[in-house]
């Protein structure tokens, strides 16, 4: 799908989803996914404020838009007969069961449409080694990188970040600055569920991050964010809550070279189109001083607060939160549906009558 940069062009396609909206949104309904189902979406549940979650801003937006929705628990026990009931599902979970291919399968077994990526591209950005396999194959630069077990153990002479395979908001990830270190760290990464440990070269630069919106007559890139950390070594899990409002971390539109954004342009629609994302998704980089950049991780379920970094750098093309609902449910209500129509699965209890 082709960029849109033009400034007329992003606002008539913008324009065209909003009178879709006006058309559409008053006669669907909508299943708000969202709950602890992984770690990540437990700490920020557990530990921000409400006013700092996703699910409070897309509430907020439901409602001004004068869609009739629910937030479903996918941690309740009736959870699937429910996601049943509606016509689409905007999830908003993070991490394993939510963000990697399976709740999304689910959901294409129900045949009730859903925003965002539909299950390869969930579960290929959501696991951190096959994502270095893919950008590779793209050829989208990203640091050197090894796994555990295997021979990453061996101090390579220089830092490293040590991830886990899956999961997001730096939730188990280490930044190892000596030999000594990387022990630790690797069993704090190993403690995630699946297994799998990645190792990759710390580069020095300024962290940046590119979200993309589809709209209808192409997929909008934003401004690169930069992401400043005042008080620790990187953006890790406690820096992302900031649960107390203490400001370790701003992120400002990036002041980057014009060749490195158009760099940084490239590679996010290389990945999209590469990874086939759908509806909006974020790309995570590091820029170096030299001019390069180099790709580290695909969310293709970026968080929606207010504050979130996806919402604030949608801001920057001037697209509010109900801009970035209307697209994405949009995208979800006018995607193409399989050719060959599946029943949809029967929860009344009734007999199955077999022909």
């Amino acid at each position: 799908m082709t960029p849109a940069c033009d400034p007329a062009v992003l606002a008539g396609q913008m324009a065209d989803a909003c009178a879709w909206a006006d058309r559409t949104l008053g006669r669907i309904s909508v299943a708000l996914v969202y709950g602890g189902i992984s770690a990540e979406d437990q700490l920020y549940i557990s530990k921000s404020p409400p006013e700092q979650l996703s699910v409070t801003a897309l509430s907020d937006t439901l409602t001004g838009l004068g869609v009739r929705y629910e937030v479903l628990d996918p941690c309740r026990p009736s959870f699937i007969r429910d996601l049943a009931r509606f016509d689409v599902a905007l999830p908003n979970l993070h991490g394993p069961f939510g963000e990697d291919g399976r709740l999304q399968g689910l959901l294409d077994y129900l045949r009730v449409p859903y925003c965002g990526s539909g299950v390869a591209a969930s579960a290929i950005a959501a696991d951190k080694i096959l994502c270095k396999h893919m950008m590779a194959s793209l050829g989208v630069p990203t640091p050197a990188w090894r796994t555990c077990p295997g021979p990453a153990a061996v101090w390579p002479g220089r830092p490293v970040m040590v991830k886990p395979r899956m999961g997001g908001s730096s939730v188990g990830m280490s930044l190892a600055r000596r030999e000594e270190d990387l022990s630790g760290a690797i069993a704090e990464a190993e403690s995630s569920d699946p297994p799998g440990v990645l190792i990759e070269d710390h580069l020095p630069g300024v962290p940046v991050t590119v979200g993309v919106l589809e709209l209808p007559a192409g997929i909008a890139v934003f401004p690169p964010l930069a992401t400043q950390v005042h008080d620790g070594d990187f953006y890790d899990a406690d820096a992302k809550l900031d649960a107390a409002g203490e400001g370790t971390v701003s992120c400002t539109q990036a002041a980057l070279p014009a060749p490195v954004t158009a760099a940084l342009n490239t590679y996010v629609a290389r990945l999209w189109g590469g990874l086939g994302c759908h509806g909006m998704a974020r790309a995570d980089f590091i820029a170096a001083g030299d001019g390069t950049v180099a790709a580290l991780e695909v969310n293709t379920t970026p968080g929606m607060s207010y504050d979130s970094n996806f919402i604030t750098a949608a801001g920057l093309l001037g697209f509010g939160h109900a801009d970035v609902v209307i697209a994405i449910l949009r995208e979800a209500l006018t995607r193409p549906r399989y050719d060959a129509p599946l029943p949809v699965p029967d929860f009344t209890g009734r007999p199955v009558q077999h022909s």
